[in-house]
């Protein structure tokens, strides 16, 4: 074999070699991306999960602090209903009966409870936006590489052009 037929024939080996081991990597990342593919739907339960768990603590907190209170109001009122009515009818204003006291209580205990799942609709609209972001970051990065590797590509041909000609130069204006 001539010089030159060996360098090609070696060309053509270390380019099949490189072709080799590109398209395993190539392989290997399919592997990897049809795998976290398959655990998307475990992902998913689990988001469904934690916002089930969630919204059902918010409600069994909310439902726990109004049974509380409900306790606390009833054994107010048992203990301190009659002296209070009492000490009104001898004068003093509506605004301290035990009934209202009571209403107004229970209301700031309902404004409780509805901020309470109000914050956990929140908290739970929040995730999804960090989701939402966190996808168009992906997708972002993505078109990205995908113009970072055209740009590669285009650098690379036109460095083998620039070498093709300036070796044809080189050629033609050797000196004898």
């Amino acid at each position: 074999m001539s010089t030159t037929s060996k360098e090609v024939h070696q060309r053509i080996e270390q380019q099949q070699v490189i072709n080799k081991a590109l398209d395993e990597t190539k392989n290997n990342i399919k592997k990897a991306t049809d795998e976290a593919r398959r655990d998307i739907p475990h992902y998913t339960q689990l988001v469904n999960e934690y916002q089930e768990e969630t919204i059902q603590a918010a409600r069994q907190i909310a439902d726990n602090y109004l049974e509380s209170q409900r306790e606390f109001i009833n054994s107010f009122q048992s203990a301190l209903v009659p002296q209070i009515e009492a000490a009104n009818r001898a004068g003093l204003s509506n605004w301290t009966s035990p009934r209202n006291v009571s209403e107004q209580y229970a209301r700031l205990v309902s404004a409780f409870a509805d901020n309470t799942i109000a914050v956990t609709k929140l908290v739970n609209s929040a995730m999804f936006a960090n989701l939402d972001a966190f996808k168009r970051s992906v997708q972002n990065a993505r078109d990205n590489v995908k113009e970072f590797s055209r740009i590669g590509v285009n650098s690379e041909k036109t460095f083998e052009e620039v070498s093709r000609d300036t070796a044809a130069t080189t050629t033609t204006t050797s000196f004898p």
